[in-house]
């Protein structure tokens, strides 16, 4: 091994769940335009922007990669990690929160720090990086698992015990709450000087805030309260006694700092409860907005809210990301931030004020009597939306006759909205749906001013449930499990829907055996899917309320303070086959010239090979982890669900190269050059959806 920070003596912080890139605290965050030979922080640079200026693998060559070596972490989860590399070292935290540093031209273990070893029985958060800093000849990497935040030795994978209680923080210390709660971050915020500026996930009821410490000491900075306390900017956008009804609005999708000018942007989440709203009426500042702080104080600069009163899980799902670009002959600074509803806003990073005018648009009225829907939302009048808008009969599946008959039949009983779709106890189609749209992996940008982002199109379900009797008496668990599993085929009153092919249920224990009725919901049949899914009690309780046998009262629903509404649960709206229940593309990758906001191409992003062989054009696929941009003029990303990791030419869009992964890559991917050589790393670990997954990091490289 020949690695250059051999020569110094390293210090890394992992704090797992979270993962931060500190920098040198006397040099500007932005002295390069993207990573260079390292890949330092977090998406590759304060700025998020996902650029690295490598360009030895190229267009001409591109076709030649081939794995340069593999590392099997052993662990068997999601792997998100965008993978930090410095002076010849990669480290990487793995789905159980292991952080492991690697030889990154051989991939040898060199060393492997586990929380476990310090806190037991820690919760696994799937931790989408770690951070690096250096302090003249120090540098620290830090990495979170459950609450806690660790300070590591590069060298060795020690524990720093100068920083913080020998050597961790807790992060539910200091959130300016009258206790102490649980609080843990997926992803990496950034450092600015000698401090780690860090948002947080927290509980619904929690209220959230972002958080400067010296990265020396772990003793907090700063403060900014992104749900705002009585009396400071925001609150007035808020009910009476908000704080006793409501939390969240914290920034879980990470942060961007502009090092010169000092300001840091957050993006930030909705407040709880997600999605029942009546308790909260108002505009609710800071939630789901982007922020500019003074990142020397944490005072606020300027904001923009890009959803109002969110009901819908409407998260910003991304950090923002920073570039130049020529806006009308005039070089501007912007932050460019995507959305899940497939929407990109752009600001002016100084002012705040949008690039392009930003229209208030109605959006629909509540059904339900005291949940009140904001009357509007906001749209860029540029860029256009990257994904479709609303479902309407155009976009019925054409995978096959029986799957447009399914979906054309479902939208007709369901209808659309748009992103926004209104309160209801009905089922309503949520399109774009809640994972985006855009999602965590982040956009890249490149020196042109050219915004590289992939988006999903996967339509919902969206619908609210009672969880009392019309008496206000408590629901069952079997009812409740019924109400948020059957009622939209069978109806709330069981009596079904015969012309769209759902049976009645009322009476079904004369008619049918209860090992017959729970085959059903294992196996499904006819028009009904398999609901194998469910946990075994869950089935369970629901035979038991259609044979009308009584079942304990839930105690989520018996609970005094569980709100007259609740969430009917996350699901996506798929065909009979499995495949998403709308005409393709299921997914892209965009370009996007921020220059002049014009989409300059989209090209589909994943494949299913079995439909391909139908004669189906390429659909696309749900993806997870972002794009990676290079000065070599090539996109690199994994992300789809086909185990696929390619490369794009970032000037055409087309596809140059690509290889399988043991595993989906839903990672966002680094670069990085060592002994004069570029090498592109990718976390294979599956995706939602599969049952099986892995946790292996795979290299790739030019032959010699």
């Amino acid at each position: 091994m020949n690695h250059r920070c051999l020569k110094n003596t390293f210090t890394i912080f992992t704090f797992c769940g979270l993962g931060i890139l500190l920098q040198s605290c006397g040099k500007p965050s932005h002295e390069a335009e993207g990573a260079g030979a390292d890949w330092a922080h977090y998406l590759g640079h304060p700025t998020s922007n996902q650029y690295s200026t490598l360009d030895q693998i190229n267009r001409d060559n591109v076709g030649k990669l081939e794995v340069a070596w593999t590392y099997v972490t052993g662990d068997r989860a999601m792997y998100q990690a965008n993978n930090l590399v410095v002076d010849g070292i990669l480290y990487t935290v793995t789905p159980n929160s292991r952080v492991i540093a690697l030889d990154g031209a051989s991939g040898e273990a060199l060393w492997t720090f586990d929380p476990d070893s310090v806190h037991e029985e820690l919760a696994n958060n799937n931790e989408r990086g770690l951070m690096f800093w250096r302090d003249g000849e120090k540098g620290r990497i830090l990495t979170m698992k459950g609450s806690y935040l660790y300070t590591l030795d590069a060298i060795t994978g020690k524990r720093v015990t100068s920083f913080g209680k020998d050597g961790w923080i807790h992060l539910g210390e200091d959130l300016d709450v009258e206790y102490t709660p649980n609080a843990f971050l997926k992803t990496p915020g950034h450092i600015y000087k000698d401090m780690f500026i860090i948002g947080t996930n927290v509980a619904e009821s929690v209220p959230g805030a972002v958080r400067a410490f010296d990265v020396r000491t772990g003793e907090r900075r700063w403060i900014f309260h992104t749900l705002p306390r009585p009396g400071e900017i925001g609150s007035e956008t808020w009910p009476e006694d908000y704080l006793e009804k409501t939390g969240g609005a914290s920034d879980w999708s990470g942060l961007a700092i502009d090092g010169e000018r000092g300001i840091v942007y957050l993006s930030t989440e909705t407040a709880g409860p997600d999605f029942y709203g009546g308790e909260r009426f108002g505009e609710n500042l800071f939630a789901n907005s982007v922020v500019a702080l003074d990142a020397n104080t944490g005072e606020r600069l300027w904001h923009q809210q890009l959803v109002h009163h969110d009901l819908w899980d409407l998260d910003l799902p991304q950090p923002p990301t920073l570039l130049t670009v020529n806006h009308e002959g005039e070089k501007r600074d912007i932050v460019a931030q995507g959305t899940k509803m497939g929407l990109l806003f752009v600001f002016d990073r100084v002012t705040g004020e949008p690039l392009w005018p930003i229209e208030e648009r109605p959006a629909p009225v509540s059904r339900i009597p005291g949940v009140k829907a904001w009357p509007t939302q906001p749209f860029p009048s540029k860029p256009p939306p990257l994904v479709r808008q609303k479902y309407t009969e155009d976009d019925v599946s054409t995978i096959s006759p029986r799957a447009e008959l399914m979906t054309r039949e479902v939208l007709s009983q369901s209808g659309n909205f748009g992103p926004y779709p209104p309160p209801s106890l009905e089922q309503v189609v949520m399109f774009p749906g809640y994972d985006g749209g855009m999602e965590w992996g982040g956009a890249a940008a490149d020196p042109d001013g050219i915004l590289y982002v992939n988006v999903s199109e996967m339509p919902w379900f969206y619908q609210l449930i009672p969880t009392r009797q019309t008496d206000g008496a408590p629901l069952s668990s079997g009812e409740l499990l019924y109400r948020a599993n059957c009622a939209s085929c069978h109806g709330l009153d069981r009596t079904g829907n015969l012309a769209g092919g759902f049976p009645a249920l009322s009476g079904v224990s004369e008619r049918l055996t209860r090992e017959l009725v729970m085959q059903f919901i294992v196996k499904g049949g006819g028009r009904m899917p398999t609901f194998d899914r469910l946990k075994e009690d869950d089935r369970n309780a629901i035979v038991d309320f259609l044979f009308g046998i009584e079942t304990p009262v839930s105690r989520r629903v018996a609970a005094d303070d569980i709100p007259p509404y609740v969430f009917r649960g996350f699901q996506r709206w798929f065909d009979d086959e499995g495949y998403p229940a709308i005409k393709p593309p299921w997914g892209t990758l965009n370009a996007v010239d921020l220059n002049t906001g014009d989409i300059k191409w989209k090209v589909p992003l994943g494949e299913f090979e079995e439909l391909t062989k139908r004669g189906i054009p390429i659909t696309g696929t749900e993806n997870y982890g972002g794009p990676v941009v290079t000065a070599g003029g090539l996109v690199f990303i994994g992300a789809t669900s086909d185990s696929k990791f390619r490369v794009f030419d970032r000037e055409t869009g087309k596809t140059l190269w690509e290889h399988d992964l043991p595993f989906d890559g839903n990672a966002t991917p680094s670069t990085y050059l060592e002994n004069g050589k570029q090498y592109v790393v990718i976390s294979c670990g599956g995706a939602k959806k599969k049952p099986v997954h892995g946790g292996t990091v795979v290299a790739f490289a030019l032959p010699d």
